[in-house]
């Protein structure tokens, strides 16, 4: 239980309904800002105005996917009012308070270096990352789905890096009966791609094996899917990426060619957010319980 933990919890978007659904079935003490266009219960959560003093006695602050802009600026779906976190505010932290975010642009970075704040960043969890790639991965398919006039099944489908999201795509649309070619940097990867049924080749190869396919699909968020790749393409083929932005693809070049290129980032919150609030709140209070039992243990 988080009985008498204090959080708060700043903007984002449904994924932190969950949240606070959660850590107040764990009885800590949830004070929100950012809400105050929701016009439904926040299940014992209380609302506050941003102010230096809520931050005061904050066991744990958490932020949204993206912590903040690089101006301070946090997301908040439910405000029609700036939410912005100051540099006072960040002092008026407790030195044991841990800051969460989805990810975190230098600007928070720098704030809590400066004020010697712990900063997590659960996207850089592996069980995050995995668990989050399910919805991506349909979320990309359903992309694909809605912008092709052709089935999955029997394409000829291409995903770009082999990690935690890129293996799970990879994996789905092969069982929906595609036929994925998959670009690697790295030997093993090539190895287990192969082991796994895919036809993997090296990146540095990417221009020659692009010429017949149907769909692509980034996971690399370096300009990869540059002008002479484009080039390459055929007029058919659509782009989906699903890089942080601004991405890994040449948009101006593909839409000066005729060829469909997406963006689309945070799949999960978009197209499942119960689903990746869940998964956001299960891993926000094991972490919270573990940093209550340490501080607890004098550790």
């Amino acid at each position: 239980m988080l009985t008498g933990v204090q959080v708060v919890l700043l903007g984002g978007d449904a994924r932190q309904l969950e949240v606070i659904r959660k850590l107040t079935e764990l009885d800590a003490v949830v004070t929100v800002a950012g809400f105050d266009q929701l016009h439904t219960p926040l299940d014992g959560a209380v609302r506050a105005e941003m102010s230096d003093e809520l931050f005061d006695h904050a066991d744990a602050l958490l932020l949204p996917a993206v912590g903040t802009d690089d101006d301070g600026r946090i997301m908040a779906v439910f405000s029609d009012r700036e939410l912005i976190l100051t540099e006072d505010q960040v002092a008026h932290l407790p030195k044991h308070c841990t800051v969460y975010a989805g990810m975190a642009k230098p600007y928070l970075r720098l704030l809590c270096d400066k004020y010697n704040i712990r900063l997590i960043e659960l996207f850089d969890r592996d069980d995050v990352a995995i668990y989050n790639s399910i919805p991506t991965a349909e979320g990309a398919i359903m992309m694909a789905i809605q912008n092709t006039d052709i089935t999955i099944h029997g394409s000829t489908c291409m995903v770009l890096g082999i990690g935690r999201t890129g293996f799970t795509l990879a994996r789905t649309l092969q069982g929906l009966g595609a036929k994925v070619k998959v670009g690697v940097r790295r030997e093993e990867h090539f190895a287990r791609a192969h082991e796994m049924g895919f036809e993997p080749f090296f990146i540095n190869q990417l221009q020659q094996n692009v010429v017949n396919i149907d769909l692509l699909f980034n996971t690399i968020p370096t300009m990869i899917v540059t002008a002479q790749i484009i080039a390459n393409l055929p007029s058919r083929a659509v782009i989906i990426d699903l890089a942080s932005k601004p991405g890994g693809t040449d948009f101006r070049f593909a839409e000066k060619r005729g060829i469909k290129a997406l963006l689309a980032p945070g799949l999960p919150g978009i197209v499942a957010p119960k689903t990746a609030g869940r998964i956001i709140a299960d891993c926000l209070s094991r972490l919270i319980m573990e940093d209550t039992r340490q501080r607890g243990n004098g550790q």
